[in-house]
């Protein structure tokens, strides 16, 4: 293997600098209002928001039947739109996961999205908890999955 002189060094060093050098430089002269660049620091439109994910699974571990959309429809009508009645939004989706006794099921699921102001989350993080498990309860399920991020909402 080759070793590297400190005259070699010293080249491949300067080589490197000099096409740093020899790169293209942009630079903005604001001569007029229609040179100028764009301002960077825009605030994005929307208030700032919770977007909740829940993610419901439909076969049972017990071997039952699969819940039905009509029963999911009317769960969501029971639990979720009285807690979040002006608005949510269902999913349909295909899912899968491993179980407790290390099984990888794939089942039909749905994904229910909720979005909520900063300020409210305090008091909806218990109602988002009862919605999970109360299907957790009716429909014999090991869990529902939770996924909570913040955005910025504009209606």
């Amino acid at each position: 293997m080759p070793t590297f002189t400190s005259r070699a060094r010293a080249a491949t060093i300067g080589a490197v600098f000099a096409l740093a050098a020899a790169a293209p430089v942009t630079a903005y002269a604001a001569l007029d209002e229609d040179s100028a660049p764009a301002k960077a620091a825009v605030a994005p439109p929307g208030k700032p928001y919770v977007e909740t994910r829940l993610f419901f699974g439909t076969q049972r571990p017990d071997g039952g039947p699969a819940v039905t959309d009509k029963q999911f429809l009317e769960f969501v009508d029971r639990e979720v739109t009285p807690s979040f009645p002006d608005g949510l939004t269902i999913q349909n989706g295909r899912g899968q996961w491993r179980d407790r006794n290390g099984v990888v099921e794939r089942e039909r699921s749905y994904e229910l999205i909720l979005l909520y102001p900063v300020t409210e989350a305090r008091v909806r993080n218990p109602e988002i908890e009862g919605i999970r498990d109360a299907y957790e309860r009716e429909f014999a399920q090991e869990s529902v999955a939770r996924l909570d991020e913040t955005a910025r909402v504009d209606f």
